[in-house]
């Protein structure tokens, strides 16, 4: 039986990337070394950074004047790095979720931090609107899809201040203009790569303002001066990265891969409203997000969310569990996800409810 894989992350990574990542760890670019085993200064491996660092640059068409990093500790670590870097007095940051929560808890560590708009009120279901920036902010932090509570900002934004995003889990899934940010960061356990590494796009001229001492690890400008080896990166996700950027440029680019990714989820929200069993968490389409389909069963069929989540995981749905903070089931359709799978869980959604008929 054919498994579907629709865990939020660590997730769904394309066939070439876990075949080529294998072979390198048996014979890495020929040298008879393991991948995990060979010196990440070693010219074999250099090139690899190089090529995966341009097709960063090539795919998402970012302008000159960014540099590209790749660093360990996780979009969490970037949580604290963000503030330390940029944050001189005060800092704006919008409240979308759980990860834009722990986000605001680290910057408050640094100065001021307006939190400009918020949907925790309602569990966070919707993207706030019509909130004002000051014009004083050093940056605004957007965390721009929200894994949990399924919702994201599919556009980028116009507010007057440095804009600063946390992309973990949207990067690559839809055509971005770089140059509205001064930087994005997330960790690549979503579309890009297995656990391990933090993808990093800076504006160069953003550095260098804050006040404070900074220690050097935890400076970007320490990374973007020795080009991602200040100490030893994570080897083996980099590598793997960089596979999933060459299978995502033959695939078509950002492009194509939006066209199939509003494909898929438009796919799956027309079953959700249509299915008598299920609702969606996020009421208005406009705020749904394309990567993290988060669904819960309708009123009057509470009692068969364990039913429901057995008989699609015997049919090989797996990772549709919702996070524990949220219950009910949540499907990440992330780039490497085929339509198939989609149209196999939409399947499996309509075979129950025939039986509750």
């Amino acid at each position: 039986m054919k498994k579907h894989n629709f865990y939020a992350g660590p997730s769904i990574l394309p066939d070439y990337t876990i075949e080529n990542t294998i072979a390198a760890l048996k014979d890495f670019a020929g040298t008879g070394l393991s991948l995990m085993e060979i010196s990440h200064r070693s010219k074999q491996f250099v090139a690899v950074v190089d090529e995966a660092v341009a097709l960063f640059k090539e795919l998402l068409n970012i302008p000159e004047g960014y540099s590209v990093i790749f660093l360990g500790g996780g979009a969490s670590l970037q949580f604290s790095m963000v503030p330390f870097n940029l944050l001189n007095k005060k800092a704006a940051y919008l409240n979308t979720g759980e990860w834009a929560s722990k986000a605001i808890k680290e910057a408050k560590l640094f100065g001021e931090v307006a939190v400009v708009g918020s949907s925790e009120e309602k569990k966070f279901n919707f993207i706030p609107r019509g909130y004002e920036v000051p014009a004083d902010a050093d940056y605004f932090h957007i965390t721009t899809n929200n894994t949990i509570y399924g919702t994201e900002i599919l556009e980028d934004l116009e507010v007057g201040v440095p804009l600063v995003a946390d992309m973990s889990s949207d990067i690559f899934s839809r055509v971005i203009d770089v140059s509205k940010y001064v930087l994005i960061y997330g960790g690549a356990q979503k579309n890009l790569a297995p656990a391990g590494v933090t993808f990093v796009i800076i504006k160069d001229e953003i550095l260098g303002k804050v006040d404070r001492v900074i220690p050097t690890m935890l400076k970007y400008s320490t990374h973007i001066s020795k080009e991602s080896m200040f100490n030893t990166p994570p080897v083996v996700p980099i590598f793997a990265a960089l596979q999933t950027l060459k299978w995502l440029k033959a695939a078509g680019g950002v492009a194509e891969m939006e066209k199939i990714n509003i494909k898929k989820a438009s796919a799956l929200y027309a079953e959700i409203d249509r299915n008598s069993l299920f609702k969606a968490t996020v009421p208005e389409a406009k705020d749904r997000s394309r990567m993290n389909v988060c669904f819960v069963m309708n009123d009057g069929f509470e009692e068969l969310e364990k039913e429901f989540n057995d008989f699609a995981t015997e049919r090989g749905m797996i990772g549709i569990k919702g996070h524990r903070s949220a219950g009910g089931f949540r499907a990440s359709l992330y780039n490497a996800l085929p339509y198939s799978s989609v149209e196999a869980l939409v399947a499996v959604m309509q075979e129950f409810e025939s039986t509750k008929k």
